[in-house]
């Protein structure tokens, strides 16, 4: 008897424990999956003008962001999003912004912010020549094999992944600075604006390029962090956040509840958050690829330029002047660009910037990078042991799952690229005169494609 009460004290116990643990999974995960579902819906519908349904059977398929359910409120732009009932997060949407979590700040507080975005041109850009326009030659180069370079597509548009499509939405070759071959998924087409992802970093270490030209950041100096001054993280540089070598305690890991996840979905100040964290490294002294880190950098962008011109700036001093005009950014509850994630765009646009950082930074005979900031952009620090990371762009170095391999065996060494999550990628050859773009929703075997399409130009 006493056996059986033992037995049972103890699967009680067990059973406690158990729930325990589920409470703690729960409190630390159900937020995130509330936030991405609210804040990537919210974007879906409003800003790509999507259907819900396809955006739950695509984008939020995957465990556990199945768990999602959603509210929609159309009068107010809103997107609710829960986990059976719990850990509500709501997104707005705001024209010219896109969608924002409310966190941290009232909702009230986030409408009320003043945002002086600039206008875009009122140009037919199908009549002008890209890639200052949409008109694209009607003929290719005579060294390209065009049969072999629509297999090429094709495969990546038919690939899986563990027996699930990969969902490949846009592909654009472009050789010699002319776009050669281009297609889109049902549903998408050269006006639709797509997530980057952390293509989004290559953009904000542009928008730190040229205030560095403009001699308003100097990438050596020590970061301009307000809350690290007069403590140990203050020797952090401005180069350590481009290379992410920052020293900082923060994990960049989805599978399960990180610094990363938090500052993305639970928190309205990214910068400040990330900024909070402490010192693990040296500066300098370690690689550890953050987010956190080019949100920091964004919010130097804004205190560099100041409250007055911040909002326009991306649009002025960098889209706008290479003919992208689609680009938005996302800013988070303080009214601070989500410099390392959420920026939208069309795949062309996408390819335009690429084909600024092909050009040394130079377009249309205006030099709007630092002469040498792509050349040096494109050099890992040292403390990096796959040699694959430069100023907020992947490099073709070692593969992190091997060191002893490379990372794109088949791809000649000088590409770097711009990546994103779910395979959004620019990649730059410029031994092979190429820039190519694919976006989808799951990750393809990049080498193959990548060596496909080089096999189709002779």
């Amino acid at each position: 008897m006493a056996v059986h009460k033992n037995l049972k004290r103890i699967g009680l116990a067990i059973l406690l424990l158990v729930l325990v643990a589920i409470v703690i999974i729960a409190w630390k995960v159900f937020p995130a999956v509330s936030g991405y579902g609210a804040k990537n819906m919210a974007s879906a519908i409003y800003l790509q003008h999507r259907n819900p349904n396809d955006v739950i059977k695509e984008d939020l398929a995957d465990f556990p962001k199945s768990l999602g359910s959603y509210t929609f409120n159309e009068k107010d732009s809103s997107v609710t999003a829960s986990v059976w009932g719990f850990a509500k997060r709501k997104a707005i949407y705001r024209t010219g912004l896109g969608a924002t979590l409310i966190n941290d700040f009232t909702e009230e507080q986030v409408r009320a912010q003043q945002f002086n975005l600039p206008p875009k041109p009122t140009l037919n850009t199908d009549t002008i020549p890209w890639p200052y326009g949409d008109k694209i030659a009607d003929t290719i180069p005579g060294n390209i094999n065009r049969t072999r370079l629509e297999k090429a597509i094709d495969h990546v548009f038919e690939e899986t992944k563990n027996g699930k499509p990969v969902y490949t939405r846009s592909v654009i070759v472009c050789y010699d600075g002319n776009i050669i071959a281009e297609r889109y998924a049902p549903g998408f087409d050269k006006n639709t604006v797509q997530l980057g992802w952390s293509m989004s970093k290559s953009l904000t270490a542009a928008m730190i390029g040229i205030l560095v030209k403009e001699g308003k950041l100097n990438i050596n100096a020590p970061a301009p962090v307000p809350e690290w001054k007069g403590n140990e993280k203050e020797k952090i540089s401005l180069l350590n956040l481009l290379q992410q070598t920052s020293g900082l305690d923060f994990a960049e890991i989805y599978t399960r509840p990180s610094e990363v996840t938090t500052m993305l979905f639970s928190k309205g100040d990214m910068a400040a958050y990330t900024a909070s964290q402490p010192l693990k490294y040296a500066p300098g002294t370690h690689f550890s690829y953050s987010s956190g880190n080019s949100n920091i950098l964004s919010r130097i962008i804004r205190h560099t330029v100041g409250e007055k011109e911040y909002a326009a700036f991306p649009y002025t001093a960098l889209f706008h002047k290479i003919n992208a005009y689609s680009f938005l950014l996302e800013p988070d509850a303080s009214g601070t660009y989500i410099g390392s994630s959420y920026s939208y765009a069309t795949a062309r646009d996408f390819v335009r910037f690429g084909l600024l950082y092909y050009n040394n930074g130079k377009w249309n005979g205006e030099q709007i990078l630092p002469e040498n900031w792509v050349k040096e952009s494109i050099v890992p620090p040292a403390s990096n042991p796959f040699k694959n990371y430069g100023y907020q762009f992947w490099l073709n170095g070692q593969s992190e799952k091997d060191i002893t391999k490379e990372a794109f065996p088949d791809v000649p060494k000088d590409m770097f690229y711009m990546d994103g999550y779910g395979g959004q990628d620019v990649y730059i050859i410029p031994t092979k005169k190429l820039v190519v773009l694919r976006l989808g929703v799951s990750t393809i075997n990049e080498n193959q494609f990548l060596n496909e399409v080089l096999q189709s130009i002779k």
